[in-house]
């Protein structure tokens, strides 16, 4: 049996992105190989290709940004929880002390802002 390369490129370029993932998951497990090894890079550009109009469906419009950890500087950051939340000084303080959410379901340009502010108070943070 002659192998037609042209015949398999065809077939190939006909698959959508997750029959192929199906079929790289599928050549991984069977030859014990990651899917970079497996797949030719001119596969590996169509399959990214095809990949990024789905990814771009998905962008996310509604973040949340927490408190991972106060840092040094634990008194300036219950100062800015407490400008953005207009919370009281003690559910502030609870806030930074233990970590949580700030905000939720805000605009990214809300959550970066947020953000800056905070770590520039000194604390860590995370925008979801």
């Amino acid at each position: 049996m002659a192998f037609d390369k042209a015949a398999m490129v065809e077939q190939l370029s006909g698959l959508t992105v997750l029959e192929l993932v199906d079929l790289v998951d599928a050549l991984k497990e069977t030859w014990g190989v990651e899917a970079a090894a497996a797949m030719p890079a001119g596969m590996m550009m169509a399959a990214a290709g095809a990949a990024a109009p789905e990814a771009a469906v998905e962008e996310q419009t509604e973040f949340t940004v927490s408190i991972k950890s106060a840092g040094d500087k634990k008194l300036q950051v219950i100062k800015e929880v407490r400008a953005i939340t207009s919370l009281g000084l003690k559910e502030a303080k609870d806030l930074v002390e233990s970590g949580g959410v700030v905000r939720e379901d805000i605009s990214k340009d809300e959550a970066e802002e947020i953000k800056t502010k905070l770590e520039a108070a000194g604390a860590v943070i995370e925008v979801k």
